[in-house]
C-alpha cells in the first residue's frame, strides 16, 4: 500500500511558476512510476505527465510540453512537477497517482492504483 500527499499549490499570476510536490509513504516507491493528473471544475481528469521509477522515462500531454518538468528523488521518496510559463487554463487541482513500473509510461488514468488527495493550483490572468 503506497500513501501519496501532494504539496505546492497555491495561487499564482500567468506567466509565473510553481513546483508541486507528491510525497510517497508505505511501499516500495521506486517500484512505480508516478503521474501527475488534473482536474479542473466541471471537466473530466486529465493527463498531465509521467515518470518511470527510475526517472529515465517521461512522458507529457501536448498542453504541458515544454513548460512542465517531473522529476524524481527516489531516496526522498519524492516525485516533482516543475510548472513554468502557467496560464489561466492551468487552473485545477493536480492529483499524482502511482503505477507499477511494469505497465510503463502510461496517461491512462485507469493503471494507476493508488492516488493522492490532491492540491489546488490557480493561475490568475
Amino acid at each position: 500500500q503506497v500513501q501519496l500527499v501532494e504539496s505546492g499549490g497555491g495561487l499564482v499570476q500567468a506567466g509565473g511558476s510553481l513546483r508541486l510536490s507528491c510525497a510517497a509513504s508505505g511501499g516500495t516507491f521506486r517500484r512505480y512510476s508516478t503521474g501527475w493528473f488534473r482536474q479542473a471544475p466541471g471537466m473530466e481528469r486529465e493527463f498531465v505527465a509521467t515518470i518511470s521509477w527510475s526517472g529515465v522515462n517521461t512522458y507529457y500531454a501536448d498542453s504541458v510540453k515544454g513548460r512542465f518538468t517531473t522529476s524524481r528523488d527516489n531516496a526522498k521518496n519524492t516525485v516533482y512537477l516543475q510548472m513554468n510559463s502557467l496560464k489561466p487554463e492551468d487552473t485545477a487541482i493536480y492529483y499524482c497517482a502511482a503505477s507499477p513500473d511494469y505497465r510503463g509510461t502510461t496517461s491512462r488514468s485507469r493503471e494507476y492504483d493508488y492516488w493522492g488527495q490532491g492540491t489546488q493550483v490557480t493561475v490568475s490572468s
